[in-house]
Formats: structure tokens, sequence, C-alpha cells
């Protein structure tokens, strides 16, 4: 299985070149996360894609991972702060027309996912919505890695800083996870040649029943 070796291949890089990754990468990379799984198919994440590295600079501000500015690519996950029953109208209406169905072809899951999520507090739906991010998190990854290309999810910078500059707030959103895209500076970075370290599979994993 190739993609085992793809992620052997792989970790979080704490240092990059200044080797830029290519347009037709980001794009890939951007497309696995849209195609990857989302509960109830409603995909309430958006990504958002940095490459000026004047804004990366501005974001990185206070922040130990100096990966956000040091990367050619910052790609931050954003969550919708809440569920409103105007998106699922909206969303059922485009899967409608995705699959050729008439106007009202999707009705008893649109009627189900409105009475699902007005029942549910905004805080439990962002709640929500952040762990469905990290869903694509982690198909991004994986296709980083098959188009090697390094990548290092990070939680720690100033979620507020990040609201302020990319006036996520009034796009009803809010930074939840972010990845940097990039290419590792074997010379520098001191993680770059040491073998991957993973608990035995015998002991991550166990069969039961």
């Amino acid at each position: 299985m190739e993609l085992i070796n793809h992620l052997k291949w792989r970790y979080a890089a704490k240092k990059y070149t200044t080797e830029k990754v290519s347009d037709e990468k980001i794009n890939q990379i951007l497309e696995a996360i849209n195609l990857t799984a989302s509960s109830c198919g409603i995909q309430p994440y958006r990504v958002k894609v940095i490459s000026s590295s004047e804004i990366r600079a501005n974001l990185g501000v206070g922040s130990f991972n100096g990966q956000i500015l040091n990367s050619s690519h910052l790609l931050v996950f954003a969550a919708f702060n809440e569920i409103s029953n105007a998106y699922i109208e909206e969303y059922i209406e485009m899967a409608e027309k995705q699959r050729e169905l008439p106007a009202g072809g999707m009705d008893g899951l649109k009627d189900m996912l409105i009475s699902y999520f007005s029942t549910r507090t905004s805080v439990e739906n962002a709640i929500w919505a952040s762990k469905q991010a990290y869903i694509g998190l982690g198909t991004a990854l994986i296709a980083a890695a098959e188009l090697k290309v390094d990548a290092t999810p990070m939680e720690g910078f100033d979620a507020q800083r990040f609201n302020e500059i990319l006036g996520l707030e009034e796009q009803g959103l809010h930074p939840t996870v972010i990845l940097s895209l990039g290419y590792r500076d074997v010379e520098s970075d001191v993680l770059a040649n040491m073998k991957k370290i993973r608990l035995p599979l015998e002991e991550f994993a166990d069969f039961v029943g």
C-alpha cells in the first residue's frame, strides 16, 4: 500500500526552505479537502489559503510556531459559528442541482437537518463544526504527503488575531486549526532525518470481537 510509505515519509516539519509549492499542488490539496468525509455532507467550515508573506508575518506575531511565516503557504481551517436554516436550505438546493433532482427532491434530508441543528445551541454547533474541520485537516495531511509536500498542523496561534486580520467573525467563522505547507529544510531541521516514532501496531490497535 503506497499510502503507508507516504505516511512514513511525512512528519511535522519545523524548518522550511524558501521553495514555493506550485499552484497545481495547492489546488490538489484543496480538492482533496473538499472531497473528504463530512458529517451530514454539509461541510461546516471553510479553508483560507494564505500565500502572502506579509499577511503570514502579521498572523504569526507572538506565536512560537515560526512555520506560520516561514512556510510556502498557510491553510486556515475556519469553522462555522452556527448552522443556520438558511445555509442548510442553500446547501440542499445545490445538492439537488448537482444530482439533477427536481426542486424539493431532498426535502426529507433538509427537514431532518433543520430539525436536528435547530434544537442545539450555537456553541454546540460551533464545536461540532470545529470537529468537522479536523477531518479536513487529516485529509490535507495525507494529500500533501502523497504530493511530497511537507505540512505542519498547528494549534499554537492567536485566534483573535486571526479573526481580526482575516475578518473571520464577520463571515460567521472562527479559526480552528492551521496547516503550513512547504518543503523541509533538511540542513536546519533536526527532525528531518530522524526515524519516525510510533507505538507498535499491536499496542496501538486492539481487535475486539
